[in-house]
C-alpha cells in the first residue's frame, strides 16, 4: 500500500508538503496520536537510540515534533519558536545533520510511521498524501552511506 523509493545520493528530492485536508480531516488531537504512536513504535525499534532514552525527554520530543507536523500539516503556528526563523522543511533538514543517518535508519523510520498511519481512521487518498511527503522529504535526512561517508542534502 505505501511505496517506498530508495535514496539517491546526489539526486534532487521532490515533495510536496502534506495537503491541508489531511489535517483537517484528522485535527489537531489526532495529529497528537498519529505522532505519539509513531514514537511510541520508534521506542521500540532499532533507530531508538537517535532518541533520548530518559522518558521524560523523550516525551518533550513526542510534544515537539508533533507541533512539527501539525504546523506542516495546515494547523496552527505551533512550531515557529522551534524553528529559529527558518523554513520548516529546511529546519529539520538541518536538525538531523547531526546524526548519522544511513537508509537503513531510513527504512526503519518510514516502518514506524507507517504502522502508526495504517491505525488512523480516515480517507485513505489522503493518508496516501501525507505518505507521500515523508516517504519523499525522509530522503533529505539521510547523510551517511554503507562506508560511513557524509553528505548533505539540500532542499
Amino acid at each position: 500500500m505505501y511505496k517506498v523509493s530508495p535514496t539517491v545520493q546526489g539526486e534532487k528530492v521532490h515533495f510536496k508538503e502534506p495537503d491541508p485536508a489531511f489535517y483537517e480531516a484528522i485535527g489537531e488531537e489526532g495529529m497528537r496520536k498519529l505522532m505519539y504512536d509513531f514514537y511510541d513504535i520508534i521506542y521500540e525499534s532499532d533507530i531508538a537510540h537517535f532518541f533520548p532514552q530518559d522518558p521524560e525527554e523523550f516525551e518533550a520530543v513526542k510534544v515537539r515534533n508533533s507541533k512539527f507536523f501539525i504546523q506542516l500539516c495546515g494547523g496552527p503556528k505551533v512550531y515557529e519558536g522551534e524553528s529559529k526563523g527558518m523554513e520548516l522543511n529546511q529546519y529539520m533538514v538541518r536538525l538531523h545533520d547531526d546524526f548519522s543517518i544511513y537508509e537503513k535508519s531510513r527504512l526503519e523510520w518510514l516502518g514506524a510511521m507507517r504502522e502508526a498511519l495504517e491505525k488512523v481512521d480516515i480517507a485513505q487518498h489522503l493518508k496516501d498524501d501525507f505518505w507521500n511527503y515523508v516517504e519523499q522529504f525522509s530522503k533529505l535526512t539521510v547523510n551517511t552511506t554503507v562506508d560511513g561517508s557524509k553528505y548533505y542534502q539540500d532542499l
